[in-house]
């Protein structure tokens, strides 16, 4: 029986990977769930899979979940170090699923305990990942990737030499407003932007998938997984969302992922690796598809690819600088206090101000260094927003 914990299990990935493990229950001993806001899920959630430890990173909260599981007989705490030190429970596979940086530390105590690291937090490769990489290697961990554009690559790139690899392609649906006019831009709100048109994600990462600053990371994170270099990887805009990336080889042959827009494929193959098992995805219908759409990304709708290509440039801190900036110019969005189109300038010019000050080098990256850089990036992204209303 494998040893199981879910880190963000009431977050779209979470349950995705509860609706695969409730269906093979023998197979799996769930050790601990973490989760934020939603108690009432996550109580259902420990109940269900009969975890030996709840988590809410909310402490304001730890009250009501342990209310939720009296008589379960299931362990209770709350805080972010609780969440941290959930990570240190011996688990044979780890699902890291957090939004954010917050997603970091979880990660790397998993790791150093010699956990199989299924990674949905992109965040954690963008701000650190030659520290999380360095630490599976230092613990015999393997780190395996459950964003689908990277889980693509991954099994694209079985039983193949990566040095035989040209270019890798990673796709975009373009999110709420890939076809809105770009002078209505500035004028979208955080509502028309929590819609996409395939798939079912939460609040932020679906913001930021309109924004494309999710593609953005995700362009990082293809470097820092498998070592590309930047012009190596590109991203095309495919609508359907059904091609999910494509490794192109040094003899002109493209290797494609194709499937459905459902995060079960992706968590599924991490989770069985080295096996494939039944999954209920859907399949196919090509004759029914008919035909699959490409198109150029136009970097001036989405300047969060430009930004992005830049921090891999530029790389020492410059991703966690990146990231900070974002989930910060995110927050002020959400809350009314930024327009849509200020979150890329905002990040722009936290980025800029930092490399100025020389503040964005590292010889080798420490966590201490990537954590005050994420507090700095926030603390210049509040500055450039006072700015940035100001002015307007």
């Amino acid at each position: 029986m494998r040893r199981v914990s879910i880190f963000g299990a009431t977050g779209s990935v979470g349950v995705s990977t509860i609706d695969l493990i409730a269906r093979d229950p023998e197979k799996y001993k769930v050790v601990a769930l973490t989760g934020g806001r939603n108690v009432a899920r996550l109580a259902e959630q420990a109940r269900a899979l009969d975890a030996e430890l709840a988590v809410t990173c909310f402490p304001e909260l730890k009250e009501e979940l342990a209310d939720r599981l009296s008589g379960s007989g299931i362990a209770v705490e709350a805080g972010p170090e609780a969440v941290v030190e959930a990570a240190n429970r011996p688990a044979d596979w780890v699902m890291s699923a957090i939004v954010g940086a917050a997603g970091l530390l979880p990660g790397l105590k998993a790791l150093e305990q010699g956990a199989t690291l299924a990674l949905a937090n992109k965040e954690s490769l963008v701000c650190a990942g030659e520290i999380l990489m360095r630490t599976a290697h230092r613990h015999g961990a393997d780190v395996l990737p459950v964003d689908s554009e990277h889980s693509a690559v991954w099994q694209a790139l079985v039983g193949e030499d990566i040095s035989d690899v040209e270019r890798v392609i990673i796709t975009a649906s373009g999110g709420a407003f890939r076809d809105w006019p770009l002078e209505d831009l500035p004028k979208a709100t955080p509502e028309q932007a929590c819609t996409h048109p395939n798939w079912s994600m939460g609040q932020r990462i679906t913001v930021d998938s309109a924004s494309m600053f999710n593609k953005g990371l995700e362009l990082i994170e293809t470097r820092e997984f498998f070592g590309f270099q930047p012009a190596q990887i590109e991203v095309v805009v495919h609508p359907q969302s059904l091609v999910h990336a494509l490794v192109g080889f040094r003899d002109g042959a493209l290797m494609a992922h194709v499937g459905p827009p459902d995060m079960r494929h992706a968590i599924g193959y991490a989770l069985n690796y080295p096996q494939r098992r039944s999954l209920p995805v859907e399949r196919l219908d090509l004759v029914e598809i008919g035909a699959l759409e490409f198109r150029a990304p136009c970097e001036i709708r989405w300047p969060a690819l430009r930004l992005a290509r830049e921090v891999m440039e530029i790389r020492g801190l410059a991703g966690a600088a990146f990231n900070g900036a974002k989930e910060r110019a995110l927050d002020l969005f959400l809350a009314g206090r930024i327009g849509f189109t200020d979150m890329a300038a905002v990040v722009e010019s936290v980025l800029e101000a930092m490399q100025a000050e020389d503040a964005l080098k590292c010889d080798r990256m420490r966590l201490e260094d990537v954590i005050e850089t994420d507090h700095f990036a926030r603390k210049r992204a509040d500055e450039a927003a006072r700015r940035i209303n100001k002015d307007s």
